[in-house]
């Protein structure tokens, strides 16, 4: 029988195919947190030297992954401004093939929605 992921391993999951899209994209990695509740998840550099603050959140299926708390966002934007960066988004949205009730176990298929990387506009609102 196989056991529930965690939230902690959700995130890991989720923060693995963010990873992953960030490489193919020519980010190289300064830092990573991979603790819920710590954002970033990544800090990064392009190839201009541009810092990235990139925030990660898996999300259970059926709900939105690419939503993510607007008044919350603002204060994020203040403190990645102090530092020079801009922030991306990533929503990962993970569920379970068998119904949406049901957990996403370990070692097992998943449905994954991910729609690549949002970059947030760092005009304060």
């Amino acid at each position: 029988m196989s056991l529930e992921l965690s939230k902690q391993e959700l995130h890991y999951l989720a923060m693995n195919i963010v990873g992953k899209d960030l490489e193919k994209r020519g980010f190289e990695f300064i830092a990573i947190e991979s603790k819920l509740k710590k954002q970033p998840q990544f800090v990064c550099i392009d190839k201009n030297n541009q810092r990235y603050f990139v925030i990660v959140k898996a999300i259970i299926l059926p709900n939105n992954p690419n939503n993510y708390d607007v008044i919350w966002m603002e204060t994020f934007k203040v403190h990645a401004q102090k530092h020079d960066a801009k922030v991306l988004y990533a929503g990962v949205g993970l569920g379970n093939p068998e119904g949406e009730q049901l957990p996403i176990l370990k070692d097992q298929e998943y449905l994954l929605q991910y729609d690549g990387i949002q970059h947030i506009e760092m005009g304060l609102n």
